[in-house]
């Protein structure tokens, strides 16, 4: 009887220690919001699971921000991370959380898939499953703003760039920005971003380009091309002929032509 109670405790013991194991190093590739990881809202906090501070060299950027809000107007907004670990593993690429202090959030338009409400909260948004394998690192997002009256809204946003590992540690990046929008008449948007901004441009591909996208058919192309070899070669026929041909100095002249030459000199007809 006492050994199936050690061995009893000794499988609850186990299994509550790999629960913490898998716990610590589970990555949140369906979504990720609240406290979660004991250090306050993520949104706000930033993702400490993957290192304690934001790093600068990802540059979180959202995009399309109204300056100002009208109530209950919806405003459709792009979140994007640039930097970071490479794109080499379709399992995670990155992640986001999202929190606004008023009006709710949502996916914008065949975006349905990618975002979520964190917990059904409509104040808090946050990546899918198959939104944390975006090829591109972007989420497509809508706000609706809140009733007259409610003031300055807040937003807090932190993003995270992973190697798709499954696995938290130094090797991913993450940032977080916040900003905020004041009720009055729309005056357009802005970008707000987080990081240095030194971001390193994809390399150029070696593509041709159509003829016809260029604005020009492939007939007029060989017309222009023939067009600019005559203008040449008459420019080059007439050097030829001042050089050679109207110069008093040239040794090559006919005999016929130094004696024209030789009597004008002389004043004889």
């Amino acid at each position: 009887m006492r050994s199936a109670l050690t061995s009893s405790r000794r499988l609850f013991v186990m299994g509550a220690v790999a629960l913490l194991l898998a716990g610590g190093v589970q990555a949140f590739h369906t979504g990720v919001g609240g406290d979660a990881n004991g250090d306050g809202d993520v949104s706000i906090a930033g993702c400490t699971c993957h290192s304690e501070e934001p790093d600068n060299s990802v540059t979180l950027i959202l995009a399309e921000v109204p300056h100002r809000y009208q109530p209950g107007v919806t405003y459709d907004m792009k979140i994007q991370i640039v930097g970071g670990p490479d794109i080499d593993s379709s399992s995670g690429t990155a992640g986001f959380s999202m929190k606004i202090s008023a009006g709710t959030l949502g996916a914008s338009e065949g975006s349905e898939n990618l975002v979520q409400n964190w917990e059904e909260d409509p104040q808090t948004l946050t990546h899918t499953d198959p939104g944390s394998q975006t090829a591109d690192r972007t989420w497509h997002i809508s706000w609706t703003a809140p009733p007259s009256d409610s003031g300055i809204v807040t937003l807090w946003l932190a993003g995270n760039s992973v190697n798709g590992d499954g696995v938290p540690s130094d090797l991913d990046r993450w940032n977080r920005l916040s900003t905020t929008i004041d009720e009055g008449d729309d005056s357009g948007t802005r970008t707000v971003f987080a990081g240095n901004g030194d971001i390193e441009p994809p390399a150029p591909g070696e593509e041709s380009i159509d003829l016809h996208h260029m604005g020009a058919g492939l007939r007029a192309h060989w017309l222009g091309l023939l067009g600019f070899a005559a203008v040449v070669i008459v420019i080059i026929f007439c050097g030829l002929m001042l050089r050679y041909g109207f110069s008093r100095h040239y040794e090559g002249r006919s005999n016929l032509l130094r004696l024209r030459i030789k009597h004008q000199r002389r004043g004889d007809q």
